[in-house]
């Protein structure tokens, strides 16, 4: 029997018969971004089950390119479309691009859609930019949505457009309003912080940053761009609290600045912080710099407890080989979370056995 093409392949990730649906799922996974595009071209006919597992997939994959198409799909009234949809895009909220928030926003003009979108326009970091450039439109009732929005949001990336919005007779008042609010949460943060950092005495130190966490943490999504900032402060203790505020919130927004602690960081403590930090939003991007952190003797147990707690799984097969290896580690925490690893792993490959499907298209054939 010829090879199969790739299109062939990845169209069949909603195959009846088992072999061939593991199959697509092994091939989109080891082609990674370059399949994106193959599995966006067969979404669009493609049935309903197909359009299901094409999400999840693209959701696992996380090239921003497969946003737009994912957006488009939304308006599918196709049983099991729409939510399977949504939770990619709840997955690929730290990858969705500003395109595709702004075809979300788009959306925003859809009754029936529109408390979906509002939910993932919460948790998409770019959305901000398409939300604030609505304020500018020339419909009144578009200006008011976007008000309200970011009123709902209370990022402090809006402020400046909020603050030009007050000419707005339409949307003065929830400007107004919301810019209150803004600032209330920063003069909250502030006034914790400058607590935290009045502490001169060390061994009081931990016992104050701790209680700084607990009044910052209620704060939640409306502090994470406020909380950013202070990872940057001179005082190690303040970045410890906002490593540590930011890892519980889990908001995708502070990956990137969490690796960064990570990578440079002086201080041991804010380097173990952000190290919890990132185990706890589950994120894929720091993957490789967890596996650097592994020798490292203080952050030896933290990075792999990171490790296990990545979403992805597959991100982490290429370090299979190291996993196997730190189960026997002398370490109890190492070795079992090796362990829980190479577990998942040796599951996800199990479904993936190349050698039966090469057997499955001879028999076929």
């Amino acid at each position: 029997m010829p090879k199969e093409t790739l299109e062939v392949i990845v169209s069949e990730l909603a195959h009846e018969e088992d072999w061939r649906r593991m199959r697509a799922t092994a091939t989109c996974l080891k082609g990674g971004p370059n399949v994106v595009t193959l599995v966006i071209a067969a979404m669009q006919t493609g049935s309903p089950a197909y359009k299901v597992e094409a999400a999840r997939m693209l959701a696992r994959i996380g090239d921003p390119r497969a946003g737009v198409a994912l957006v488009k799909l939304l308006r599918s009234d196709e049983e099991g479309v729409r939510g399977a949809v949504v939770t990619a895009l709840e997955h690929m909220a730290g990858v969705v691009d500003e395109d595709a928030a702004g075809a979300l926003v788009a959306l925003l003009e859809d009754d029936e859609l529109r408390s979906e979108v509002t939910a993932l326009l919460g948790v998409i970091p770019t959305a901000i930019g398409p939300l604030t450039a609505r304020l500018k439109e020339p419909d009144e009732d578009a200006r008011v949505q976007a008000a309200q929005i970011l009123g709902h949001l209370l990022d402090p990336r809006s402020a400046d457009a909020l603050v030009d919005a007050m000419g707005d007779p339409a949307v003065r008042d929830m400007a107004v309003e919301t810019l209150k609010k803004l600032g209330a949460i920063r003069d909250r943060i502030d006034e914790v912080m400058d607590e935290l950092r009045d502490v001169e005495e060390t061994e009081l130190r931990e016992g104050a940053r701790q209680e700084a966490v607990q009044k910052l943490h209620p704060i939640g999504r409306p502090g994470v761009e406020i909380l950013i900032e202070y990872l940057d402060d001179d005082d190690w203790v303040v970045r410890e609290a906002a490593a540590d505020v930011l890892g519980k919130i889990g908001d995708v927004r502070a990956v990137e600045p969490l690796i960064e602690r990570l990578r440079k960081d002086k201080d041991t403590g804010v380097k173990e912080l952000a190290t919890k930090g990132l185990g706890l939003i589950g994120d894929a991007r720091p993957v490789e710099l967890l596996i650097d952190m592994i020798p490292i003797r203080p952050l030896r147990v933290l990075a792999v407890e990171a490790l296990e707690k990545i979403k992805d799984i597959e991100a982490l097969r290429p370090h299979a080989d190291l996993f196997r290896k730190m189960k026997q580690d002398r370490d109890g925490l190492v070795s079992y979370n090796s362990g829980v690893i190479v577990d998942k792993l040796e599951a996800s490959a199990a479904q993936m056995d190349e050698s039966q499907w090469a057997g499955k298209e001879h028999v076929h054939g």
